[in-house]
């Protein structure tokens, strides 16, 4: 086996991880909804989970760790992955918000920083932003 065989199946497993998370995290309310199932879809192929791994997840995502990646920016990216995910249906429940800290710990962020990263993360994506953050937002 190639070096890049060893990066690319261990890219492939946190792919997984992170599948299984948001897959998860899609249940904590209950069933999956259509457009949940939609967006997993779209995560599955993004992320390139095979049909049959698809599958698997769907029976059962608890059975996967979280792998965290090395770059910052790509923790940053899937913890926007999940808001996506959360915010498909404009809502945000108590489970949902308990799973993404502890999901945002698991990726590596400290109780402080995960607190913070998802308080504001929730302003961004239910639209609670002042009028400073926009145009900063638009500047950008």
């Amino acid at each position: 086996m190639s070096f890049t065989d060893l990066f690319e199946s261990g890219e492939h497993s946190r792919n997984i991880g992170h599948f299984a998370s948001l897959v998860t995290l899609a249940a904590v309310d209950g069933a999956i909804n259509d457009s949940e199932k939609t967006l997993l879809e779209r995560f599955s192929r993004k992320l390139g989970i095979t049909d049959a791994e698809f599958k698997k997840i769907m029976e059962k995502p608890s059975g996967y760790p979280i792998n965290p990646p090395n770059s910052a920016v790509k923790r940053l990216e899937r913890i926007f992955d999940l808001f996506r995910l959360i915010f498909v249906d404009h809502n945000i429940d108590a489970e949902e918000h308990q799973l993404l800290e502890r999901y945002a710990i698991g990726l590596g962020f400290n109780e402080e920083q995960a607190t913070k990263l998802i308080a504001r993360s929730i302003q961004i994506f239910s639209g609670g932003l002042n009028f400073d953050d926009y145009s900063h937002l638009l500047d950008r």
